[in-house]
């Protein structure tokens, strides 16, 4: 069997699997999205922080999945840049959510969803994406998001809108002025990034019913907005992958109970799915 190496980049990080000889070793750089990193950035990400790890291991066959490949311009732009570090290597180059679609799905029809720091969805009908809801980025959609969620926490702080002791808790964790998120959200780069950091003060309070609200209603946008557009919604299994999907799994559980739909798989990442695809 050739030696493969398949990636599953989102915008905050890249999951890197290398498949040589039976074994399988695992290696994560920083995310590799042509949207916010440009070719000579991920030039930089591969041989510092991917190629040391491969051990001089030649490798044959590349599959990478990664968010915005869609766009050609995108494409190219990531194209060229692994040309350019893994030269008279096979590449073959598809979007994140092909990639979720075949992890979850394998060759099986089904809706597969992405909630990670971006969102995505599309019924699969065991070869390709067939329809798929428009994704509209960071700022004007990906409902369900890391990104969106941490919107809601810091609207709910800087609003005044948490309770006395969600703001004692919001600010011992994270020590922060109103000044300087809006610099990081408007003038930094990466501010989706910055948005989903602040997911984790969803996960870390669980209970509390601001908390809990916070969570089923940017979830059930992303129902809402997205799931209800497609009719097969109501004939096939809903999969999910990503640390948001996999970390409020009880909701995603409560949500398609409540409107009786089929939940599928959820995983928290892609990589074991799409190994299993490429090994047959």
């Amino acid at each position: 069997m050739a030696v493969q190496l398949i990636a599953d980049s989102g915008s905050t990080k890249c999951e890197w699997c290398l498949l040589s000889n039976g074994k399988k070793k695992i290696i994560n750089t920083q995310g590799i999205s042509p949207y916010f990193v440009k070719r000579e950035d991920i030039v930089a990400i591969l041989e510092n922080e991917l190629i040391p790890e491969l051990k001089n291991v030649e490798v044959e066959e590349l599959y990478f999945y990664g968010t915005g490949l869609t766009n050609p311009a995108n494409e190219k732009v990531v194209r060229l840049a692994l040309k350019q570090v893994f030269s008279g290597v096979e590449i073959m180059l598809e979007d994140d959510l092909l990639g979720a679609a075949r992890a979850l799905c394998g060759r099986e029809k089904g809706i597969a969803c992405i909630l990670g720091t971006g969102a995505n969805s599309c019924y699969y009908n065991g070869k390709k994406i067939v329809k798929n809801s428009p994704g509209l980025g960071y700022i004007l959609g990906d409902e369900g998001s890391g990104s969106y969620l941490g919107k809601k926490v810091i609207q709910y702080y800087l609003y005044n809108t948490f309770d006395e002791d969600l703001m004692y808790r919001f600010n011992k964790q994270f020590d922060v002025t109103k000044d300087e998120i809006l610099n990081s959200v408007y003038k930094k780069p990466l501010a989706n990034r910055y948005l989903a950091s602040y997911a984790f003060f969803l996960a870390e309070n669980r209970g509390h019913y601001m908390i809990e609200n916070i969570i089923e209603d940017g979830l059930n946008d992303f129902f809402f907005n997205h799931l209800y557009k497609y009719e097969e919604t109501w004939k096939m299994p809903i999969n999910f992958t990503g640390s948001i999907a996999f970390g409020f799994k009880d909701v995603l559980q409560e949500l398609c109970h409540t409107y009786e739909l089929e939940l599928g798989t959820i995983m928290q990442s892609p990589m074991d799915g799409l190994i299993e695809y490429h090994k047959e």
